[in-house]
């Protein structure tokens, strides 16, 4: 039997009724077998307050982190409304409600990191419902809500004299001034984020190559070259401060707790009080990442601060990256440059 006869018994239709279905049928490129197999309903959407939740739980610690505070605000806005109520309109408003309720500092930008987090935020919970069969690709608002155009930054490199200033009051003021020397001298060396600093442990320190593993957003994982001086400094401050076990923190306060993101805004604060420009120019540790990468791109050229950086999206690269790419023995001749000492990886290099 075919599948229009089964069609015309399941119907009871007529005939001709019945043809005049397939043919509607064949001009849409639709089969009755498609009809016949249809999937059941999908499942039911849910709240906002029920499912926001779930994407929490099922996202990395940095993604929380970063859009914890935005997921809040929608289930307190929306968390009675399911996830295919809101429009794009209604993004918009909410948009413009929190860039209206943003604090206004120095260096605030009118709210645009705001709305572009929210819009991520947001995005991300879509995402995860798409993923989960709860709502088709089609029907996601967030998508059609354009994140604001992103400025320039106002970050830059920062000169030596600016630099010596900053180490010398870090050395002589606050309660761990041996913390904080240790700290300036890790960014600047390796260029790395907080996030990657906080995250090193005691086997990610190799002391006899002068590296450390870093891993950063977007999981990224790399040895960095340090310095000899670093690294051993590195192990000392590790060991006195009762790091054992290879998955202890490297970074620990006095008292042998781990060392957490508050330690960097006590430093800073603590810094422009006593040098005024850098209260005025709200500068911080991801100054020092420019710092280092700017002196590394002058001297060594574009592929090896590319490197020393970690960077690895290729998005905004040109092709000719493909061939120019800098190995760890380039970063640590930079490094040996920099800071002025030998690098085990450097001399390998002869």
């Amino acid at each position: 039997m075919s599948s229009y006869d089964a069609l015309r018994l399941d119907t009871g239709h007529h005939p001709a009724e019945v043809e005049a279905a397939r043919l509607v049928l064949t001009r849409m490129g639709i089969s009755p077998e498609e009809l016949v197999n249809t999937p059941g309903h999908r499942k039911t959407v849910p709240v906002f307050a029920e499912y926001v939740p779930r994407v929490a739980e099922a996202v990395s610690v940095g993604t929380s982190r970063a859009y914890r505070s935005y997921w809040n605000r929608v289930v307190r806005e929306w968390g009675e409304r399911r996830l295919d109520e809101p429009t794009p309109s209604e993004i918009r408003r909410l948009a413009e409600h929190i860039r209206g309720q943003v604090v206004h500092r120095r260096n605030t930008r009118g709210g645009r990191c705001a709305v572009e987090h929210l819009i991520a935020a947001l995005r991300c919970i879509y995402s995860h419902a798409v993923a989960d069969g709860l709502l088709d690709e089609a029907d996601n608002p967030a998508l059609r809500v354009r994140k604001p155009r992103r400025l320039p930054s106002t970050r830059r490199g920062l000169s030596d004299e600016s630099m010596s200033a900053i180490n010398r009051v870090a050395g002589q003021t606050g309660n761990d001034p041996m913390l904080d020397t240790l700290l300036l001298r890790l960014h600047t060396e390796t260029a790395c984020r907080r996030g990657g600093a906080l995250a090193l442990t005691l086997a990610d320190l190799d002391e006899t190559q002068c590296v450390v593993l870093l891993r950063e957003k977007n999981d990224t994982v790399r040895w960095q070259p340090v310095s000899p001086t670093l690294a051993r400094h590195l192990r000392d401050h590790a060991e006195q401060r009762g790091a054992e076990t290879s998955d202890d923190a490297l970074l620990r306060y006095r008292s042998g707790k781990p060392l957490t993101r508050r330690r960097y805004d006590h430093l800073w604060h603590r810094l422009g009080q006593h040098l005024p420009w850098v209260a005025t120019q709200q500068i911080s540790t991801h100054w020092l990442r420019h710092t280092t990468l700017t002196w590394v791109e002058r001297h060594f050229g574009y592929a090896t601060a590319r490197a020393w950086a970690g960077h690895t999206d290729s998005s905004h690269a040109s092709a000719t990256t493909t061939y120019i790419r800098a190995d760890l023995a380039d970063i640590a001749t930079a490094l040996a440059a920099l800071t002025g000492e030998q690098h085990p990886l450097a001399e390998s290099r002869k």
